[in-house]
């Protein structure tokens, strides 16, 4: 059974990726202990850990879901830009439950909007925003003006890219509602 030291020698290098990668996949066992390393730990290059996690999600789907939770828990103090980009962008893969949703919002409309925020982080926000109008249309009409507003402000191809989509989305279902 590996342990966290283990875990925390093989996310020293990019050498030992691929390595961890299939001892992750091939031992589900480990996946438990896995996840509180890459959530909790404070390894210098930690955010390697949730680019695992990430990595593994486009396999197992389904592995990652009965974290969500955790997951967006620990959104809630995490500063390291890094993690945040992995955690905000397992979170837009997944479904949200109504009583992460206010926290999210608020969360994720600061992160959006905020020009000391990487674009990455920003993008994944913008996404769990959308996601989250999905369940409460309410949310909609703002959210587009919002996208908009940044698309505008503070064009990189991230934003205007991932904007673009999503507001030609949000067009057309305000739209259908007025209808």
């Amino acid at each position: 059974m590996m342990t966290n030291n283990d875990f925390s020698k093989l996310i020293e290098s990019w050498d030992y990726f691929e390595l961890l990668l299939y001892q992750l996949n091939s031992e589900p066992s480990l996946e438990p202990e896995f996840m509180k390393f890459a959530l909790y730990n404070e390894h210098p290059n930690g955010w390697r850990a949730l680019y695992i996690v990430d990595k593994i999600y486009e396999k197992h789907p389904d592995w990652i879901q009965p974290y969500i939770p955790e997951i967006i828990d620990r959104l809630k103090s995490e500063t390291h830009h890094g993690k945040k980009r992995h955690l905000l962008r397992l979170i837009g893969f997944h479904e949200i439950q109504p009583e992460h949703s206010g926290f999210l919002v608020d969360y994720c409309l600061g992160i959006f909007t905020s020009q000391k925020e990487p674009v990455a982080n920003r993008v994944h926000a913008m996404q769990v925003l959308y996601n989250i109008s999905e369940k409460e249309p309410d949310l909609k009409p703002e959210l587009f003006e919002i996208i908009q507003q940044q698309t505008e402000f503070g064009p990189t191809p991230g934003i205007r890219s991932r904007g673009s989509k999503l507001s030609k989305k949000l067009f057309q279902q305000i739209n259908q509602t007025k209808n």
